[in-house]
């Protein structure tokens, strides 16, 4: 297993430079971010001028807390990204091997490797294990039993959209760390906001390592406005899911099959996988292809307004 290779979505810059057209001029389906992102509330002159305020972040981890339904005895921390997280995360406990069943994403192996862990795809003695869940790129969801390891981490940062399927129930299980994107469903990526909910002396050992003021002013004002907003967040899951299935409808036509993903990117199989990124490249939509499988194309969902370009590509 390649620990040390980072592989991912995005990239418009450097698929501009070689099919031509401004960054302004693609659509970007390499990754798996809701394309209707939540709506920025007003943001007070002092979250831009100040240090961030600690009665703020309370506010935004009570908010994390009520919208989870995080257990009683539970910890919850905002961090500035979930990646920031997956970068400290190994250091919590002493290296050994920790089994992350792939392909998934690799952040964690990188991370973990680079720490001084054994990565393996293979539980065995394993005593951590990370589970993507649902796993990106394939979908796949865990069950409790497949957790272990003295070290559990959950990723559930494209759980949002299938919130009746949250493993949240075993933050209270000593070991356990469980991840939240606040990127992915929200659609605000540039935000940097994630959060790390489970063991109280894991989250504390975090929060130390990231020090004071992880988390922007402005970040900590936009995540608890969008936390608060359960009916916007119902009505997305619906229109994520209805539009997963029309992206379905498409690509299927043209002959590829549905093999995984989740209702906000949708993994298919093809013959080649690269020539379906070229094809869609010339007309300046991005995709996500798979270096260790070249049948499986990974596409995001597109915006309302973008449907006539996916459209028109796929002719």
């Amino acid at each position: 297993m390649d620990s040390g290779k980072r592989d991912h979505g995005g990239g418009l810059d450097a698929a501009a430079a070689q099919y031509g057209g401004q960054r302004g001029d693609w659509l970007d389906l390499s990754t798996g971010i809701n394309p209707v992102p939540y709506p920025l509330p007003e943001i007070p002159e002092n979250a831009w001028t100040a240090l961030p305020d600690e009665a703020a972040l309370s506010e935004l981890e009570s908010a994390a807390r009520r919208f989870w339904k995080v257990p009683e005895g539970a910890a919850v921390m905002a961090v500035p990204g979930a990646s920031a997280a997956i970068v400290h995360i190994p250091h919590l406990a002493p290296a050994g091997t920790v089994h992350i069943p792939g392909p998934t994403y690799n952040e964690h192996a990188a991370s973990f490797a680079q720490a001084g862990w054994r990565v393996s795809h293979d539980a065995g003695h394993a005593t951590a294990s990370v589970h993507v869940h649902p796993n990106n790129p394939t979908g796949q969801l865990w069950q409790v039993s497949d957790l272990h390891g003295a070290l559990r981490v959950i990723d559930e940062s494209f759980c949002d959209v299938t919130p009746d399927r949250t493993l949240m129930d075993q933050a209270l299980t000593p070991g356990t760390l469980i991840l939240k994107s606040f990127g992915k469903f929200w659609g605000l990526a540039g935000v940097r906001l994630g959060f790390v909910i489970g063991d109280p002396d894991l989250v504390n050992q975090l929060r130390a390592m990231l020090g004071p003021w992880a988390v922007a002013g402005p970040a900590l004002t936009i995540g608890a406005d969008a936390l608060r907003a359960q009916h916007w967040a119902e009505e997305t899951r619906n229109r994520l899911h209805k539009d997963a299935l029309r992206l379905d409808a498409l690509v299927t036509a043209k002959g590829a099959k549905l093999v995984g993903g989740t209702d906000l990117f949708r993994l298919y199989e093809v013959e080649n996988a690269a020539e379906w990124q070229e094809t869609l490249a010339q007309h300046h939509i991005w995709s996500r292809i798979f270096p260790y499988n070249p049948h499986w194309l990974r596409l995001g969902l597109p915006a309302p307004d973008q449907w006539a370009r996916i459209e028109k590509a796929m002719l």
